[in-house]
């Protein structure tokens, strides 16, 4: 048993006796954590206001915050020359401590995209170098770092758009933008570390396909998260406190005096509706998929249950809180977990399909 796991662990697909699958699929695992963790902290800091607090990126320099009180200072004054601050944040009375704490939190979130970055190239270069990746998966490899440079750059194009003009937020659609590409890395990685794991055990096996049942499911949960990142960056949680009614009616009174498009995209009280009323679609999208996964993979199934359940949760729990930060910053971990397990079902089924194919 013990020589059979270990002459798994050490070929590929490929037969190469240097293939590090199991290793490749721990290493993707925690790299996935570390996503999840930056959704995570991505959410506090739009929840707590903090996302133009640093008006510049800087590779290098801007690893280390301020360290004495003139560089705290200078930070500070460059925020002040925002529309937020001269618009929002002044109308307060902003000190100085009030500016390092929203500071810390954009400083850390932009830390930790820097550590993730590192924690997957340099594993990434060494089992390259080392010739333990499987056949036919460095494309792959090198097209989730690609999509996890793509993610920092709309980060920073989003925090650009909230510095301009009379701006006192960033941009929904590029926030929305942001937030999905990292979702979307998340997906990529729970999916290529469950590709691994299974050719850790079945040498010869190849890459599960993207079945049309869970292509279908990741279309329906992709409008959800969409919703949800333009309800988060409209603030449109503030629409209504109450639930299942909105304001004490059960469809929200609606202006579409600005055209149907704009009104769809813009509009906060239909964003909230729609998000709060398409999350049942969605639901019965993952039911589907958590059945049809459930004989071969019992725990794939049991994690899209209970990560969709407990999102609902606290997805209402957040409304009828008056959208508490830390009861809306779980909502939106909860659904990185959710994305997680998702892509791990997915996953399933395409196994399972390989599976009848094959008898």
């Amino acid at each position: 048993m013990a020589t059979s796991a270990l002459s798994a662990d050490l070929h590929g697909s490929d037969g190469n006796i240097r293939s590090r699958p199991l290793a490749i699929a721990r290493w993707l695992e925690i790299v996935a954590a570390f996503v999840v963790v930056i959704v995570l902290v991505g959410g506090i800091t739009r929840l707590t206001e903090s996302g133009l607090s640093i008006t510049e990126w800087n590779v290098a320099t801007g690893i280390l915050p301020p360290l004495n009180e003139a560089a705290w200072q200078e930070e500070f004054a460059k925020y002040r020359a925002t529309p937020e601050y001269r618009l929002e944040a002044s109308v307060g009375g902003m000190t100085l401590a009030d500016f390092k704490f929203i500071f810390f939190w954009e400083w850390f979130h932009r830390l930790l995209a820097r550590l993730v970055g590192v924690v997957y190239a340099l594993p990434l270069l060494w089992f390259w170098m080392k010739g333990a990746i499987p056949a036919g998966y460095k494309p792959r490899l090198i097209g989730l770092l690609a999509l996890g440079g793509l993610q920092g750059l709309f980060g920073w194009l989003m925090v650009q758009s909230g510095l301009v003009g009379d701006m006192t937020d960033v941009s929904h659609f590029r926030l929305s933008l942001h937030l999905l590409t990292a979702l979307l890395l998340l997906g990529g990685l729970v999916w290529t570390a469950r590709d691994m794991r299974r050719l850790a055990r079945e040498p010869a096996a190849a890459p599960a396909p993207l079945t049309a049942a869970s292509a279908l499911v990741a279309v329906v949960l992709f409008v959800q998260l969409l919703l949800g990142a333009w309800v988060a960056g409209l603030n449109a949680g503030h629409a209504a406190y109450d639930w299942p009614l909105m304001n004490g009616r059960l469809i929200p009174e609606i202006d579409w005096s600005s055209g149907f498009v704009w009104t769809l995209t813009h509009d906060p009280f239909l964003l909230h509706f729609l998000h709060r009323w398409w999350a049942w679609i969605a639901v019965i999208a993952l039911v589907w998929l958590a059945r049809r996964v459930r004989k071969t993979d019992r725990l794939a199934s049991i994690l899209v249950h209970s990560a969709f359940g407990l999102m609902i949760l606290l997805g209402i729990a957040t409304v009828l809180s008056g959208v508490s930060l830390w009861l809306a910053a779980m909502h939106q971990l909860t659904g990185a977990l959710l994305v997680a397990s998702t892509a791990w079902a997915m996953h399933s089924d395409g196994v399972n399909r390989q599976s009848r194919r094959a008898q």
